[in-house]
C-alpha cells in the first residue's frame, strides 16, 4: 500500500510568490505537514512525491525526505491527472504491483491526520472499487451566472470530495488513461468507467489550501495541535 502526492502544481490562486506547497505555514513548508502525517500511517509502505521536471525547491526545503519510505519522481505534467498517471508508473518502477492500493493525497491538504487515513483504509481495503474521504454538504448551494444567483441547487445527497482517494494502481491507471478534461480527481476518473467509489466521512479540517486567507486558517489550526 502506497501514498502518492502530486506536488507539481503552481497554485496560481494562492497569491503566493512560489508554488503554494512550499509556502511556510506553522513553521514549515505546507507540504512538510502533509508528508509528516502520511509518514505516521503504519500501513503505508512508502510515499511517492511527484514533482515537476524543473522543481529545484523540494530537495532544498526538505533534504531529509528521500529514503527507504520517501521517494521523489520529477515527472509531473500539466494537469493533476497527468501527474498522478506518471506517478503510478514511477511506483511500478519502484516495485509496486498493479493490484496494490495507492492513496492519492493533495499536497495542499496539510491538516491531514493519520487517523483519517486509517479510517479510509479500514473502509476500503475489502472494497472492489475503493473510495475517498468526503463530507456531506451542509451549505445551501447556488448556481451563478455573471455574478448573480440563477437557481438554488438541492444539496441532498451531495458530498464535497477530499483526499486521500484510495484505488488499486492498475485500475486507476486504466481510468486515468481514458480521462477527459471533465476528470478533476481520481474518483471522477473511476466514475467515468461506470464504477461507484465508496464515500468515507472525512473532516472539515481536511480542507485544501487554495486562497490567501486559507494559509492563515491553516496556520491557526496547526497551532492548536502543538
Amino acid at each position: 500500500m502506497f501514498a502518492l502526492v502530486p506536488c507539481a502544481g503552481l497554485g496560481a490562486r494562492s497569491g503566493a510568490d512560489r508554488p503554494k506547497q512550499y509556502v511556510c505555514v506553522g513553521g514549515a513548508p505546507l507540504v512538510a505537514h502533509t508528508l509528516k502525517a502520511l509518514a505516521q500511517v503504519d500501513r503505508l509502505t512508502a510515499t511517492l512525491v511527484v514533482l515537476s521536471p524543473a522543481d529545484d525547491m523540494f530537495r532544498t526545503l526538505m533534504p531529509d525526505f528521500e529514503g527507504p519510505t520517501g521517494w521523489l519522481a520529477h515527472c509531473g505534467g500539466d494537469t493533476r491527472a497527468q501527474s498522478v498517471a506518471a506517478g503510478l508508473v514511477a511506483l511500478l518502477k519502484h516495485g509496486a504491483l498493479q493490484e496494490d492500493w495507492v492513496l492519492v493525497h493533495d499536497a495542499a491538504r496539510c491538516l491531514l491526520q493519520p487517523a483519517w487515513v486509517d479510517r479510509l483504509i479500514d473502509a476500503c481495503q475489502a472494497d472492489e472499487v475503493g473510495g475517498l474521504l468526503a463530507l456531506p454538504l451542509a451549505d445551501t448551494l447556488k448556481a451563478e451566472h455573471e455574478g448573480r444567483v440563477v437557481s438554488t441547487v438541492p444539496r441532498s445527497g451531495k458530498w464535497a470530495a477530499q483526499t486521500p482517494q484510495m484505488f488499486r494502481i492498475g485500475l486507476l491507471r486504466r481510468a486515468l488513461a481514458a480521462a477527459t478534461e471533465s476528470v478533476t480527481d481520481e474518483a471522477s476518473a473511476l466514475e467515468a468507467l461506470g464504477l461507484r467509489p465508496l464515500l468515507v466521512p472525512g473532516s472539515v479540517e481536511n480542507f485544501k489550501v487554495t486562497y490567501p486567507e486559507d494559509f492563515v486558517l491553516a496556520s491557526r489550526l496547526l497551532g492548536t495541535r502543538t
